[in-house]
C-alpha cells in the first residue's frame, strides 16, 4: 500500500506542475496579453481578473470543505482541473464576457482544488512519510514557475509586439499542458482509507445501490457539521492576539503576491529601455521569481534546524530583501509601467533601465516571498496545532482577500505608490512577527493569545 501511496503523490506532484505551468505562465503575462489585443470590443483588464479570482477564492474557502468531502478529493480536482482549462482557453478568442466569469469560476474552483489536494495528501501519507510528502509535492509545484515561463522567453524574443498569432500560439500550447494535467488527475488511485470507509458501509447495507446512497448521505451530513465546527473556529481564532497580530503579515504577503505574480513582470514588458526583448524578460523573471522561492524555502528548511536561528531572523531578511528589492526597482522602473499600455509616455526612471538589476530583483521578490510564507506555515503550525485548520484557512482569506485588492488598484496607481503600501504593510507584520515570537519565547507552554 506504501508504493501506491507513494504512486499517488508522484501522479498529484506532476499534476499540479502541469496545471500550474499553464496557470502560473498565464497569470505572469495576461496584462501584458490583453493590452496587446487588437479587439475594439474586448475591455477586460488582467489586473481585474486576477482580482475576482483571489477575491472568490478567499470567500469560496467558507464551502470547499463541504464539496470536497461530498464528492471526494480525486473527482473535485479533476473537475476544477477543466475550470483551470477553461480559463486558459478564453484568451485564445477573447471575449469580456468568458473572460470574467471564467475568472469567478477560477476562483471557485481553486478553492476546491487546494482543499482536496490537502486531504488527498494527507490521506496518503502517515507520520513517517508527510514531510517527505510535502517536500516531494511541493518541490514539483515550484517547478511550474520554470517551464512555462521559459516557453515566454523563448517564444516572444525579439518581438516587441503580441500578434493575434503569436497570443494564439502561446495559449494553445497552454492549454495543451493544463489539459494534461487534468488528465493526469484521472491516474490517481484510491487511498487505503477510502477504501476502508466504503468497504464498511458497503457490509453494513448489503447492496452496492443503498451503500453508494448511504456513502453520499453521510459524507454530505459529516462535512456540513465539520464546515459548522470550522466556521465557529475561524470566528473565534479570529479574534485572538495571535491571529490578529499575524494578519498584518498574512496580509503583506497577499500584497507581494500580487505584485510579484502579475504586476512586476507586467512592468519589465512595458519598459521601452529593454528594447525587443522587453516582452521575452517577463518569462527569465518568471523564471528567477521561482528559482527566488525554490532557493529559499530549500534553505530555510534547512536553517531552521540550527538552533542559532529563529523564525524571527529568517522574516527579517525577508523583510529587508524585498526592500532592497522594492528600492532598485523604484530606481530601474518607470513609475508608470503598471499602467504604460493605457499612455503614450512613459515617466523616466532615476537609473537608466538595466536588465541585469531588474532580474535581480525577481529573484529577490521569490526569495523574500519563502521567507515569509515559510515562517508564517511555521508559526501557525506551532501555536495552533491542534486547530490548523481553521488557522491556515484564515491565512488563505487574509492573504487572498488583501492581493485581490492589490491587483483592483494596481492599474491605477503609480509604481512608487505601490511599493509605498507594500513597504508599510511589510514592516508593520514584521513588526508584529518579532512581538508574537517575543510572546511566545518567555513561556515553554505558549498560551493562545
Amino acid at each position: 500500500m506504501a508504493d501506491i501511496r507513494t504512486y499517488n503523490v508522484v501522479i498529484l506532484g506532476i499534476a499540479f506542475l502541469l496545471v500550474f505551468t499553464a496557470f502560473t505562465t498565464c497569470g505572469n503575462i495576461e496584462q501584458t496579453v490583453v493590452k496587446s489585443l487588437d479587439n475594439a470590443t474586448f475591455s477586460g483588464s488582467g489586473y481585474h481578473s486576477l482580482g475576482i479570482i483571489y477575491g472568490v477564492f478567499s470567500f469560496a474557502n467558507l464551502f470547499a470543505p463541504c464539496v470536497v468531502a461530498v464528492i471526494g478529493p480525486r473527482f473535485t480536482m479533476f473537475l476544477t482541473g477543466i475550470l483551470y482549462s477553461g480559463y486558459i482557453a478564453v484568451f485564445i478568442t477573447p471575449l469580456t464576457w468568458s473572460f470574467y466569469l471564467t475568472s469567478v469560476l477560477i476562483g471557485m474552483g481553486a478553492a476546491l482544488l487546494w482543499t482536496a489536494q490537502g486531504r488527498f495528501l494527507v490521506r496518503n501519507s502517515d507520520a513517517s512519510t508527510i514531510n517527505r510528502n510535502t517536500a516531494m509535492f511541493w518541490a514539483l509545484l515550484q517547478c511550474s514557475m520554470l517551464f512555462g515561463n521559459l516557453y515566454v522567453y523563448i517564444d516572444w524574443k525579439g518581438k516587441t509586439d503580441i500578434s493575434d498569432k503569436d497570443r494564439r500560439t502561446m495559449f494553445i500550447a497552454l492549454l495543451v499542458v493544463s489539459a494534461l494535467g487534468t488528465l493526469s488527475f484521472l491516474l490517481l488511485r484510491k487511498s487505503s482509507q477510502d477504501e476502508e470507509e466504503e468497504d464498511i458501509l458497503s457490509e453494513d447495507e448489503g447492496q452496492s445501490l443503498m451503500s453508494s446512497q448511504l456513502i453520499f448521505n453521510q459524507r454530505a451530513s459529516s462535512s456540513i457539521e465539520e464546515v459548522k465546527a470550522d466556521f465557529k473556529n475561524i470566528l473565534h481564532l479570529f479574534g485572538t492576539k495571535s491571529i490578529l497580530l499575524l494578519s498584518f503579515s498574512m496580509a503583506y504577503t497577499g500584497l507581494e503576491l500580487s505584485f510579484y505574480s502579475g504586476v512586476y513582470g507586467t512592468c519589465i514588458g512595458a519598459t521601452r529601455d529593454f528594447g525587443d526583448d522587453s516582452k521575452a524578460l517577463i518569462g527569465i523573471s518568471g523564471i528567477l521569481v521561482g528559482i527566488g522561492e525554490i532557493v529559499g524555502g530549500g534553505l530555510f528548511g534547512l536553517v531552521l534546524k540550527n538552533n542559532h536561528f529563529r523564525r524571527t531572523s529568517v522574516v527579517f531578511l525577508g523583510m529587508v530583501v524585498h526592500f532592497v528589492a522594492f528600492f532598485l526597482i523604484f530606481l530601474n522602473i518607470p513609475n508608470d509601467a503598471p499602467m504604460a499600455f493605457e499612455t503614450s509616455l512613459q515617466h523616466n526612471p532615476y537609473l537608466t533601465p538595466s536588465v541585469p538589476i531588474a532580474m535581480l530583483c525577481s529573484f529577490l521578490l521569490g526569495l523574500g516571498d519563502s521567507c515569509y510564507n515559510t515562517q508564517l506555515y511555521s508559526i501557525l503550525g506551532c501555536v495552533y496545532t491542534e486547530q490548523s485548520i481553521p488557522a491556515f484557512a484564515l491565512f488563505k482569506f487574509i492573504q487572498s482577500v488583501f492581493a485581490a485588492v492589490a491587483f483592483f488598484y494596481s492599474g491605477y496607481l503609480l509604481l512608487s505608490w505601490q511599493l509605498l503600501i507594500m513597504v508599510i504593510l511589510g514592516f508593520m507584520g514584521t513588526l508584529c512577527f518579532f512581538v508574537l515570537e517575543r510572546k511566545l519565547s518567555v513561556s515553554a507552554d505558549p498560551p493562545e493569545y
